[in-house]
C-alpha cells in the first residue's frame, strides 16, 4: 500500500487529486493539509505513528498567503525539511509552474518528481507509484526543460543565478540581494554580470524580460 498526504492550499486541487489516486486500489490518502509547514508537520507526525508513516508526499510550490495575508513558506522549502529528516518519504511536486526558477529549485530541494496539474490521471498515478519507489517522474514538459538544460549548459542560468534574477525582479537592490541569500555586493554584481552575458542583455530590465520570455522566472 501507498501511503500519501497532499498539500495544497486549494480545497478544489485536494479533491481532484484524492478522486483521481482513490481510483487505485494500491494508494491511500492518509491525510491533507493546506500549507507547507503543516505538511512538515504532517510528515514529522507520522514517523511515531503506530499506522505507519507517509511514503509520498504530493507537494504545491506556491501557498496563498492565508488569513493573516503574510506569505507561506513554499513547497520546496518545505520538500527541503522533510527530506532531512531520517528516513523520509519521497516528494512528488504536482503544481501549475513550470519555470526555470520553480523546476531547479524543487529538485535541488529534494523532490523525486515533478508533475503539472493539467497531467492526465494515469500520468498522476504512475508517477506517484515511481515517487514511491524513488524513481524520477517527470511531465513532459519539465524533462524537456531539463534536457534543454543540459544540452545548452553555456546559454542557461544556474539556480544561484536564478535567484538572484528573480530577487532584481521584484525590484530588489544588490545590497538586498546579497543580505536576502547571504552573498556579499561583488558577488552579486559579478552574477548579474554573467546573467546579461548569457542572456545578451546589458540591463537588469532586459534581463528580466528575457528570462521571462524564455520561461525562466
Amino acid at each position: 500500500m501507498i501511503r500519501v498526504l497532499l498539500a495544497d492550499d486549494h480545497a478544489i486541487v485536494r479533491m481532484g487529486l484524492r478522486a483521481v489516486l482513490d481510483s487505485d486500489d494500491e494508494i491511500v490518502i492518509v491525510a491533507e493539509v493546506e500549507t507547507a509547514n503543516d505538511a512538515v508537520r504532517a510528515v514529522e507526525e507520522s514517523m511515531t505513528a503506530e499506522d505507519g508513516g507517509i511514503d509520498v508526499v504530493l507537494m504545491d510550490l506556491r501557498f496563498g498567503p492565508g488569513q493573516t495575508g503574510r506569505e507561506r513558506e513554499g513547497g520546496a522549502s518545505a520538500t527541503a525539511r522533510i527530506r532531512a529528516f531520517p528516513t523520509p518519504p519521497n516528494v512528488l511536486v504536482v503544481t501549475n509552474y513550470d519555470t526555470d526558477v520553480d523546476i531547479l529549485g524543487a529538485v535541488e530541494a529534494g523532490a523525486v518528481g515533478y508533475l503539472l496539474k493539467d497531467a492526465p490521471p494515469t500520468e498522476l498515478i504512475a508517477a506517484v507509484r515511481a515517487a514511491a519507489n524513488g524513481t524520477a517522474a517527470m511531465s513532459g514538459a519539465v524533462a524537456t526543460r531539463l534536457l534543454h538544460r543540459e544540452e545548452q549548459p553555456e546559454h542557461v542560468l544556474t539556480a544561484r543565478e536564478l535567484e538572484v534574477l528573480q530577487l532584481v525582479a521584484v525590484g530588489r537592490t544588490n545590497r538586498e540581494i546579497g543580505t536576502t541569500l547571504f552573498l556579499s555586493e561583488a558577488t552579486v554584481k559579478s552574477h548579474l554580470v554573467h546573467i546579461n552575458t548569457k542572456l545578451g542583455v546589458r540591463s537588469r530590465t532586459s534581463a528580466v524580460a528575457a528570462a521571462r520570455e524564455a520561461g525562466m522566472l
